[in-house]
């Protein structure tokens, strides 16, 4: 059986949920990965009221969709970052607050532990999302920047991510990052520094996004190879990069879109990432779990670029050999 491919409603969260649905089945999904704005997967609402979790489990069966993950990238992003106006823009007033940073902080991971319990409430075994960094403002090191100063960064985000985690173990569901630049995690090296600040404990593992890695170089197939065991759920993102001797490869402060930037995300099998590629590393590491496509192409509409990146995930999606190919040559 291949393997569902669903839709990260995410980007597409200024669309009521009953009205997004049934795009999502037109556009060709088998399910979406449900996204903790707009009212898409509201975390209050499920802690509070069955009767809001079996009305969005109506809702998805009548669209003959099925839910396996949601995600909470925004809230998540607040528990380490330094907080500054720009967090305004992407929290609720109740997780903002009065906006001093640490109170920020501390509201965000009790959401977080919230978003967990809400989840296994509605039967769902993964929460994707982002953890924030108190470091990633370091990352050129300069002004001199000591390794001391780097390990207080992890030490301040094993601090405030595991009693979040224990919320998940005892509510039998796992987190997954999305490694991502302005995450405690972005790259192999750096994914493996986060996964030892938590002393490999198994409620963390990574939310794989090929578009993330494919512009900074890393490739993709070597993260999944690196960390096998701990792929959570994938996402099917695509980006381009376009240096022209011009263009820098850190976008030069242009926002996301404008043609002279060094490298952009594109709609799903129209940029550099190979997918084939990594569907082949899943199939070696056995991820049965869906493929979720978190579309983001500036220059596309959505609707085109949501049904054309369905189409494109299933077709390069396959299952792997039950056997050899030769095996019929084989001498009993």
């Amino acid at each position: 059986m291949a393997r569902p491919v669903t839709l990260f409603t995410g980007q597409w969260a200024d669309l009521p949920i009953k009205d997004l649905l049934p795009l999502v089945k037109k556009m060709g999904y088998d399910g979406v990965e449900l996204a903790c704005w707009g009212d898409h997967f509201q975390v209050d609402k499920a802690l509070e009221s069955d009767a809001y979790t079996r009305d969005l489990k109506d809702l998805l069966k009548k669209n003959d969709l099925q839910c396996f993950c949601v995600s909470n990238h925004l809230v998540g992003q607040a528990v380490c970052d330094p907080i500054d106006e720009r967090h305004k823009a992407i929290l609720s007033p109740t997780i903002w607050g009065d906006g001093d940073p640490e109170g920020v902080r501390r509201r965000a991971a009790e959401e977080m532990k919230n978003t967990a319990r809400a989840a296994a409430k509605f039967g769902v075994k993964v929460v994707a999302g982002f953890t924030g960094s108190s470091v990633w403002d370091k990352l050129y090191f300069f002004p001199p920047t000591s390794q001391e100063m780097i390990d207080k960064g992890f030490a301040d985000f094993a601090a405030r991510w595991n009693p979040i985690l224990d919320v998940f173990d005892e509510a039998g569901v796992r987190f997954g990052l999305e490694v991502h630049p302005s995450e405690i995690a972005y790259d192999i090296y750096s994914a493996e520094r986060a996964l030892e600040a938590l002393n490999h404990r198994k409620a963390f593992g990574f939310n794989f996004d090929p578009s993330h890695l494919q512009w900074q170089f890393v490739d993709p197939v070597k993260f999944i190879d690196r960390f096998s065991d701990r792929i959570y759920h994938v996402h099917m993102k695509d980006a381009a990069t376009t240096l022209d001797g011009v263009s820098g490869i850190l976008a030069s402060h242009l926002s996301f879109g404008d043609h002279r930037r060094g490298w952009d995300f594109r709609s799903v099998g129209r940029g550099d990432v190979d997918f084939q590629a990594i569907v082949r590393a899943l199939n070696r590491i056995g991820y049965n779990g869906p493929l979720s496509i978190e579309w983001e192409d500036s220059g596309m509409d959505r609707v085109h670029g949501g049904t054309e990146s369905a189409e494109f995930t299933k077709k390069v999606d396959f299952q792997p050999a039950g056997q050899a190919f030769d095996s019929a040559f084989e001498k009993s």
